[in-house]
Order: structure tokens, then sequence, then C-alpha cells
């Protein structure tokens, strides 16, 4: 399992041209899902997230959490987290997770992340098309890799 995360002043996700979720401060997590997930890298990755200080303290330092600033997510699956570029110049996605198994791993997702942070995540639309914007802070952005525990 990889995470792109984004701390954000603002983001929302457009299906068909409808907003389907937004946020303000907080952070955006693109979260692409491989065939060897399970429900371990779904808890590893989910307490790494919710305990992850990126956020400013008082003093301008990355200190907090996003509990700690009661801050909002929005969760994205993003299969292309897991292209290889390898060969050629066409990316290749086999170590992505079929799309059935995807979607189960990613509800577990947004269930755990919903109980580390006490609040219900945004989402994005499981295999929908959508046009995701995204203001980023600092910016900052964090990959984690379950396999690699980095």
């Amino acid at each position: 399992m990889r995470v792109i995360i984004q701390r954000v002043k603002n983001a929302s996700v457009e299906v068909e041209n409808l907003v389907v979720s937004s946020i303000s401060n907080g952070m955006v997590v693109l979260l692409g899902i491989e065939h060897e997930d399970d429900e371990n890298d779904v808890e590893w990755i989910s307490n790494k997230i919710s305990q992850l200080r990126i956020f400013d303290d008082q003093k301008k330092v990355m200190n907090n959490s996003i509990i700690d600033v009661g801050g909002e997510i929005i969760i994205i699956s993003q299969f292309t987290l897991h292209a290889s570029t390898k060969k050629g110049n066409r990316p290749s996605y086999i170590k992505a997770a079929k799309s059935e198994f995807a979607k189960y791993i990613y509800n577990k997702f947004l269930i755990s992340i919903e109980n580390k942070i006490n609040k219900k995540p945004e989402a994005g639309i499981f295999g929908a098309d959508m046009l995701v914007k995204i203001e980023n802070d600092g910016p900052v952005t964090i990959f984690i890799d379950s396999k690699n525990k980095e």
C-alpha cells in the first residue's frame, strides 16, 4: 500500500462537474492499493497518517497531527501510485490491485481512518474519473509505503 499525503488549505473532488467532497485545513490522501495488501497494511498506514506531525504548532514548527488540529481528510483511490516505468514509456500497473479487491481494502481504509481520527473522512468515488483540486499548504507532501515501512 502506498500513499501520498498533501497538507492542504482546502481541497475538493468533482465527478461529472459535481463537487462530491471538499475540505478545508487538513490533508489529501492519495491511496494506492496492490494485490498483496491486507488489513495489516491498512492499520499500519492509517496509524501513521493519524499520528503524522505535519501541522504547525504555535511556534510554526511541524509538531501537530491531524487530530491535534481538528483537520479534515479526503481519501482518494489512486491505482497509478503502483505504476512501474522500468521498461519503455508506457507505465505498467501490474502491481495495482484488481478493482473488486481494491474497493474492499479502500472501504476498510476509510473505516480505519475514521476510527483513528474520530471523524468521518471525505472521499472520492472509487473508480470514477475525478477532478481533484488541491491547495497544497507549505507545500508539504509525504510518501509512505507499507511494504518498505517508509
